[in-house]
């Protein structure tokens, strides 16, 4: 890594010594949302363009979408990450399954049918010193056991192998009917069967999240329905949301921040009508818009080393601020569409780290659908790196206008001040 303040982005060097106290803010705990709106287009949206702030309600977002915009979605959905284990002695040992490790990809272990493990954190780890822990779940009218075993450590999580005792159920049944709907810590209050369908976009199709995209959350079929027929075009691309979206930046700068991974895939079709639609790309979430960038240095990385013989594609979380390459986004695109087309791939699958902090130059899009941020949060950083300290003023907007916070929360869309403060 380079020496402190050698970081560039915006075409110049930046500084990169951010303070997160300046990222704080007073959020009510009457403003964090613990259930979703009863219709959820009814849902409150704020609207940030040209540095003004005005308000109204999500079913009518159609209004402030450009003709033919190109909406990017997030599909991934929401598995029952959380499963609830009680020893003989009676302690309860909670499970949370962050990301599948053998086998590696999520569709082959949702398909398996003997064993599988995972990465998982464990709750209340102490009262689980070693020993194989039960679980009893139905299926089809039939009591079955979910057995988990504690393999090794990795990192600050655990390894755990699952077995249990019908070969003709998958693992993806397994969960579903044995889990429960991961709802984020600052949701104080259980699981509910309600969360099972509000805790999911209805487009969601790819099974891997521990978390929603909540951006997505707003979105129905008729508001969907509605935007197609005023022109407006969507796509979709894949990223699970791990349990890193709610760990708060502990450390007081952000360069010692460490960024958590997460898995995406995207369509080469998709990468297509990126370049297609370059100046009307409208994120639907922070996913999707870490994803967007992240294709971008993938692009980079394919035109500095075309090619490349391995096939792990991943981005750093410090690359865009390490690299002074910057290069038209169609050059960076074009050249990810001609790789995978060599290499005879569909789908581009990667993992990315990308931070996006203040400072960060902004490649792929020209506004962001999103809820609203905790304070000190990375999520508030990306939000400040696309509107600067007008942050400070949509916030409390947001707070003095009695919207409502965090995933079941109400929604925002943001476009970048024109004089780029």
């Amino acid at each position: 890594m380079k020496k402190d303040n050698e970081w560039y982005g915006n075409n110049e060097k930046v500084d990169l010594n951010i303070n997160i106290e300046d990222y704080d803010y007073n959020l009510p705990e009457e403003k964090i949302a613990q259930y979703p709106v009863e219709k959820r287009d009814c849902s409150k949206l704020l609207v940030y363009n040209e540095s003004a702030i005005s308000s109204d309600l999500f079913f009518n977002i159609g209004k402030y979408l450009s003709d033919r915009s190109l909406l990017v979605f997030n599909n991934t959905r929401v598995i029952r990450a959380r499963l609830q284990f009680r020893k003989s002695s009676g302690s309860h040992i909670e499970i949370l399954c962050l990301e599948p490790l053998s086998p590696s990809g999520y569709e082959l272990s949702f398909r398996s049918r003997v064993s599988v493990e995972w990465k998982c954190i464990i709750g209340n780890l102490k009262k689980w010193k070693t020993g194989i822990i039960s679980l009893r779940f139905t299926f089809v009218g039939h009591y079955y056991n979910l057995n988990a075993e504690r393999i090794s450590s990795v990192g600050e999580a655990w390894r755990i192998r699952f077995t249990w005792d019908n070969p003709d159920i998958s693992f993806g049944e397994v969960i579903d009917a044995a889990g429960h709907i991961p709802l984020p810590p600052y949701i104080k209050r259980k699981d509910e069967l309600a969360d099972v369908t509000s805790y999911q976009t209805v487009y969601s199709r790819i099974k891997g999240s521990i978390a929603a995209p909540t951006a997505g959350l707003h979105f129905t079929e008729e508001v969907l329905d509605t935007l197609s027929k005023c022109g407006i075009i969507s796509t979709e691309l894949t990223l699970h949301v791990g349990a890193g979206t709610f760990q708060p930046v502990r450390s007081g700068k952000i360069t010692d921040h460490e960024m958590h991974s997460e898995h995406f895939c995207v369509s080469r079709e998709t990468i297509d009508l990126l370049i297609k639609n370059q100046g009307k790309i409208i994120a639907v979430g922070t996913t999707s818009l870490r994803t967007l960038e992240s294709l971008y240095w993938l692009g980079v990385q394919i035109l500095e080393k075309p090619f490349r013989l391995d096939n792990e594609y991943s981005v750093s979380q410090w690359e865009p601020y390490l690299s002074r390459n910057r290069v038209p986004v169609k050059s960076s695109l074009d050249a990810l569409s001609d790789h995978m087309e060599r290499r005879h791939l569909d789908v581009l699958c990667a993992s990315t780290r990308i931070l996006i902090v203040p400072g960060y130059e902004f490649m792929m899009i020209q506004g962001l659908i999103t809820n609203f941020h905790q304070p000190k949060s990375t999520l508030l950083l990306l939000v400040s790196a696309w509107v600067g300290n007008d942050w400070k003023r949509i916030y409390e907007y947001a707070i003095q206008n009695k919207f409502r916070f965090l995933s079941y929360g109400d929604s925002s869309l943001l476009y970048k001040p024109v004089n780029g403060s």
